[in-house]
């Protein structure tokens, strides 16, 4: 009993095979030096005495875990599956580990997060800040020794960090924009909390379009709230409820958009006749609904992969200057939920 329960060691491997500790360590490592055949016996020993490698003492040698942390706000949307995917293809092809940790949209539930990766010895970290986190000191452990540190998505300017992004006033306007083309002359804003980069700088994108064409911002027209399935259903009820309906909606994403346009269409408003209706990310759910809806591509993956690159990169380099943003191209996608001409 006591012996299944016993470790098993390279020595216990040697003497099995009848070869030194330190060709058994070389073999494990795929060492050129070891003939292709000792290599083999020596794994699938390994494999049928139950050997796990000691990642925790030779990283106690090598001062680096191999593993990188990624603190996301949700794991339940499309458009973070697919960040979480483009920088899993970059991270295992490299030879890292990931370890993924949601805020669940909680400021301390990020401090939590971020102690545990410090514990855990990361040698990295991927951030995306969650709805209400008010500053960044609790990422100031993980700089001071050195661990780098990327936003992506929803940012914050540090000199030390690198942020990756896409021009969100940019597509802000892009969609506004749009609306106004098609006649659009009172139009709503749906977004998430203002302390966020992504949705102050889509509402800023939002009132230059309207300013450009010489229509005044209305307070009463901005919609803030949690823009998931719920938030859209509430914004459709206060849309429903106002005494001048807008004819144009810009969601800042594609689940709150499509949420209101059900709620909006099963009160008898016809869409894009009597409101026209953006959203935001090109989730699947975008070309599933009726009308088709107008979104804004975000490129997921490919900001997942630039994300996790930059981060191996700045894990592998001395430390010295950081790059301090770099943004994606983003695009207009234009469907029948917002075509009025």
């Amino acid at each position: 009993m006591e012996d299944q329960q016993k470790d098993i060691t390279i020595y216990d491997i040697a003497r099995k095979l009848d070869l030194s500790p330190a060709t058994v360590s070389r073999g494990l490592k795929d060492h050129p030096a070891i003939k292709k055949e000792t290599r083999k016996r020596i794994k699938d020993a390994a494999m049928k005495m139950g050997y796990q490698n000691n990642l925790f003492a030779s990283n106690l040698r090598t001062k680096k875990t191999n593993t990188i942390g990624i603190i996301v706000p949700r794991l339940n949307s499309y458009f973070m599956s697919s960040v979480i995917s483009g920088m899993e293809s970059v991270v295992n092809a490299r030879g890292y580990n990931l370890i993924i940790s949601q805020s669940q949209e909680a400021f301390e539930k990020e401090i939590v997060s971020a102690n545990t990766m410090f514990n855990s010895r990361v040698d990295g970290l991927l951030v995306s800040l969650a709805y209400d986190t008010q500053n960044i000191d609790h990422y100031e452990v993980l700089l001071k020794k050195k661990i780098p540190v990327i936003f992506f998505d929803r940012v914050v300017d540090h000199p030390r960090c690198t942020n990756i992004v896409i021009d969100n006033a940019k597509a802000g306007y892009d969609a506004v924009h749009h609306l106004l083309e098609q006649g659009c002359k009172r139009i709503v804003y749906i977004g998430g909390n203002l302390k966020r980069n992504v949705y102050a700088d889509r509402l800023k994108g939002y009132k230059l379009a309207l300013a450009e064409s010489g229509i005044p911002f209305d307070e009463s027209l901005v919609i803030i709230n949690t823009l998931n399935e719920q938030g859209g259903q509430d914004a459709a009820q206060k849309i429903l409820e106002m005494k001048q309906k807008p004819d144009g909606i810009f969601a800042a994403n594609d689940s709150s958009a499509v949420a209101c346009m059900q709620e909006m269409k099963a009160a008898g408003i016809r869409i894009p006749t009597d409101i026209a209706v953006v959203g935001f990310n090109n989730d699947p759910i975008s070309r599933i609904i009726e009308p088709n809806l107008t979104t804004i591509n975000y490129p997921g993956y490919e900001m997942g992969e630039i994300a996790a690159t930059t981060l191996i990169n700045a894990i592998n380099s001395a430390p010295g200057s950081t790059i301090n943003t770099l943004v994606l191209r983003h695009q207009l996608i234009v469907r029948e939920s917002s075509l009025r001409r």
